[in-house]
């Protein structure tokens, strides 16, 4: 099957056509063309991991979401394995459920994760109509998945939300989930590394790239996805102001370049010369987010700090410290990009200064 492609970074459609397909037992996508040494030579410069193989004669890629998207093509919402476990009778309702979240213009993560989380119900009902369950049979299945599937609270709720975004905004029901009770959610505070932990994880990462990337995440308060986004054309050193574009929410917002930042990113870009993406990755593209969170986590493992916190803590951190200056909950809240006062208020907890003043009883027995 032909896919078409749109927007494409590398590969002219007029030239190549991509097609879904298996080799070796594995999801691959081919790439057809007629031949000419030019499009060899462009396969192999612009696309090194493609390799060709003998027996269908053809290029391919590993039919991954980072090689689609390299293509300018969706992303899967679920694999080949869990569409084949779906009976036949219910994968009309799954496709409406995925091209509703897609009309309403939900991000690619929420619609892979409230696509693999509808799929686990439709696999789980077997030979039911998915449209005929009933309240009953939905709190029989949300039981179901306490009792013998043992899902935290988290992931039920997000497997809740899925189904419940089906029967209300596919189906327009929305009665359906009235009287069906939610699991209490944990109450967990974020957690966040002292100043001297931050000093010692960015004077152990000596790549000026990957200390750039921890500077930034912890410096303007980023998430990762954030940071591996901006673009050259995002930073203005004259304002010292950075355009944060299209993050979580489908918001933009301004953060503050930090000052003590200045030199060294100009001496990265005289070295790096970026083009597009501020840090970029094989070919100019995206610098990916699991390369981000290695870089952090080599640091924190080189600066030998035991905690349990991956790259995001440095945001956690930005928002503590912030507030332990003494800095404005409101204007943190613009700064983090929250939309909720409440989601803020949430470090409130972690740097209560009158809380860190009560003294011990135990203290005072001589």
């Amino acid at each position: 099957m032909d896919i078409e492609l749109t927007n494409p970074p590398f590969l002219d459609p007029e030239i190549f056509t991509v097609t879904e397909g298996e080799h070796n037992g594995r999801a691959v996508l081919w790439i057809s063309f007629s031949y000419s040494k030019d499009a060899v030579q462009e396969i192999k410069q612009k696309l090194p991991e493609a390799k060709w193989s003998q027996s269908n004669k053809k290029w391919y890629l590993q039919n991954s979401n980072s090689n689609r998207i390299k293509l300018g093509l969706s992303e899967r919402t679920v694999g080949k394995e869990v569409l084949s476990k779906i009976p036949e009778h219910n994968l009309q309702p799954f496709n409406d459920f995925v091209n509703c979240l897609k009309l309403k213009a939900y991000s690619q993560n929420t619609i892979r994760t409230y696509s693999i989380e509808f799929a686990q119900l439709l696999i789980a009902i077997k030979n039911h109509n998915v449209q005929d369950l009933t309240e009953e049979k939905l709190k029989s299945y949300f039981l179901y998945c306490i009792n013998e599937l043992k899902l935290s609270e988290n992931y039920l709720h997000s497997r809740i939300n899925a189904i419940k975004f089906y029967f209300e905004k596919v189906l327009h029901r929305p009665k359906m989930f009235v009287d069906i009770p939610r699991p209490k959610k944990p109450i967990l505070l974020p957690k966040a590394l002292n100043a001297s932990e931050i000093k010692k994880i960015i004077n152990n990462t000596e790549n000026l790239k990957h200390r750039l990337i921890i500077k930034l995440c912890y410096g303007m308060g980023l998430r990762v996805s954030e940071i591996v986004k901006l673009r050259v054309q995002d930073i203005d050193s004259k304002q010292m102001k950075v355009l944060v574009s299209c993050s979580k929410g489908k918001k933009d917002r301004y953060v503050n370049l930090p000052e003590s930042i200045l030199l060294e990113l100009r001496e990265y870009y005289r070295i790096y010369r970026p083009e597009n993406f501020l840090f970029e990755g094989k070919n100019g593209e995206q610098y990916a987010v699991r390369s981000a969170q290695a870089v952090f986590k080599k640091a924190m493992k080189k600066s030998g700090i035991r905690k349990t916190v991956g790259i995001h803590s440095l945001r956690h951190s930005y928002a503590t410290h912030l507030l332990e200056a003494g800095t404005d909950i409101s204007l943190i809240q613009k700064l983090l990009g929250h939309n909720n006062i409440s989601t803020t208020l949430v470090y409130a907890q972690v740097t209560d200064k009158n809380i860190s003043k009560v003294k011990s009883p135990l203290d005072g027995i001589e």
